[in-house]
């Protein structure tokens, strides 16, 4: 193995919800290693403002608006990347949504709305991607779960529910299209600085609670995942199918 087998030199990567913080990350790190990176997102101003800053960064990059939540829409989206932009090599689902209630109150629209962008979505996008990448009997998925994948916490059962769902869709992707030469696996970030967790961040009793409860002491850098999405993508991790990869400063190595 030498350093050039986690270059992702010339591959094409499909980030979705990555007009800000974890996806944009992911971005940043795929085209730092070398991708040409497709930035989507919903809101076509945000996602056009992160675009100019990415290429301001000096990568190479693609914005394309799309509802992941729309099985018509993301195979259309799809159909057309693969038309005009060429093969994707890397698919990172990263779109997410988070709400917070207790569970008796919990809204049945903000059930749905959760479990479809956390869990449905990756299996429409996914699903459209894949039946291109059968054919060339290559590519790589990477799906962004949680911590709550594996632990849980009051008031985001649906979360928890959409993201341990998340864990088990990854894993049923590598044992099916294993046999087409693709790679799926799933990172799962702890608590990390971002919009998704600004009051969190700002509550000091939570972070508080937080930084005590986590090995490493601190909160996580979204920077800090781009590592990782690098590694599963490339060549790197060649034998690499069906593991969630958690990068959370030991909270879920400790009870």
């Amino acid at each position: 193995m030498t350093m050039n087998d986690f270059s992702l030199k010339d591959r094409l990567a499909l980030v979705t919800g990555s007009s800000q913080g974890i996806g944009f990350a992911l971005a940043q790190g795929l085209a730092a290693a070398g991708a040409r990176v497709i930035l989507n997102g919903r809101d076509k101003v945000r996602l056009e403002a992160a675009l100019q800053t990415f290429k301001a960064m000096g990568f190479k990059g693609i914005g394309l608006d799309f509802d992941v939540c729309d099985p018509v829409a993301v195979t259309d989206a799809i159909d057309q990347i693969e038309i005009n932009h060429g093969a994707i090599d890397i698919l990172v689902n990263n779109a997410g949504i988070q709400w917070r209630q207790p569970l008796e109150e919990f809204p049945p629209e903000k059930w749905t709305s959760v479990i479809n962008t956390n869990l449905s979505s990756v299996f429409f996008v996914s699903q459209a991607v894949a039946r291109h990448m059968i054919p060339r009997r290559k590519g790589v998925m990477i799906n962004i779960g949680s911590v709550q994948s594996e632990l849980g916490r009051p008031n985001i059962a649906p979360y928890a529910a959409s993201k341990g769902g998340l864990k088990m869709l990854t894993k049923g992707m590598a044992i099916d299209w294993g046999k087409y030469g693709i790679r799926v696996n799933g990172i799962g970030p702890g608590y990390f600085k971002t919009e998704l967790n600004k009051a969190l961040t700002e509550d000091k009793t939570f972070s508080d609670w937080l930084t005590g409860r986590t090995p490493l002491k601190r909160w996580g850098n979204v920077e800090e995942l781009a590592g990782a999405a690098v590694f599963l993508a490339s060549d790197a991790a060649s034998f690499i199918t069906g593991h969630i990869l958690y990068v959370d400063g030991g909270v879920t190595a400790q009870l």
